[in-house]
């Protein structure tokens, strides 16, 4: 599998997805489920439903990876190489597309598929199933809430690598990655310190949401610049400054952190 600017492009894109992914009412609840003191009092061992949730996203991820793998074969079969001028308008024209959709400009779209796991299998069903069960269905990215355009991006570079290798390696990335935000809770061993572990996430969740539009920014910008420098460098600071009206004028709408965090507190 060849490393290029494509495949470099979908593993940054593949963490930032993952890592906004995180403020999804499903990814938040998960934090609030999912913790050494909970765990406990349903008789379980947090660190075997930690290592399920881990390995049933990183599952979760491949089977994104492998549908994304399907739509490369199809690149290839067109004959489209990675350095080819039109795979990079059309990873160019997909980042600017879902910078202008995170920051806004398309209205409160996002986020998308408004489905949440059932916390009924926690009183229901063995760790080990409920650990991968709900970590499948955070891993493959698009079974629960979408919270940024990042993850379709990552689709669309995945695919357009026209390597199915290297989609799946960027899916299971981006499912690993959520997976391990799970761990984020090994200390909230206490109701009070998972208050403060969400009240935390409320606060840098705005720049972490800021941090993917500039991904997907430079994205656009990389792929531009590959075939035209000063094209791509003029695209980029566009871009970006359009980003940064829009914001000035219209406040980026946050995910319901915040209730998300009283729930965690009752």
């Amino acid at each position: 599998m060849r490393l290029d600017w494509i495949f470099a492009a979908g593993v940054v894109t593949a963490v930032a997805a993952a890592a906004r992914s995180t403020w999804s009412p499903c990814g938040l609840s998960m934090l609030s489920s999912i913790t050494p003191f909970g765990e406990r009092s349903r008789g379980h061992r947090y660190g075997v439903t930690a290592a399920w949730f881990v390995l049933g996203a990183a599952v979760g991820g491949l089977c994104l990876g492998a549908a994304s793998g399907v739509l490369a074969l199809g690149v290839s079969a067109l004959g489209l190489a990675p350095t080819s001028v039109l795979v990079s308008v059309m990873v160019a024209a997909v980042a600017v597309a879902a910078a202008a959709a995170d920051t806004g400009v398309f209205g409160d779209w996002l986020p998308i598929i408004r489905r949440q796991v059932d916390d009924g299998w926690l009183s229901s069903y063995r760790p080990w199933f409920y650990g991968a069960g709900f970590g499948w269905q955070i891993g493959v990215g698009v079974a629960t809430y979408v919270m940024t355009a990042a993850v379709f991006l990552l689709i669309a570079v995945a695919a357009l690598t026209g390597q199915t290798l290297a989609a799946l390696v960027l899916g299971a990335l981006f499912g690993l990655a959520r997976g391990l935000t799970v761990l984020l809770t090994s200390r909230a061993r206490t109701p009070q310190s998972l208050r403060d572990l969400h009240r935390f996430l409320d606060r840098v969740g705005p720049t972490v949401r800021a941090v993917v539009i500039g991904v997907e920014i430079a994205v656009a910008t990389v792929a531009l610049a590959e075939q035209w420098l000063v094209a791509g460098i003029a695209v980029g600071v566009a871009v970006t400054a359009v980003a940064l009206i829009w914001t000035v004028h219209r406040r980026i709408p946050e995910s319901s952190v915040t209730a998300t965090a009283q729930v965690a507190e009752g």
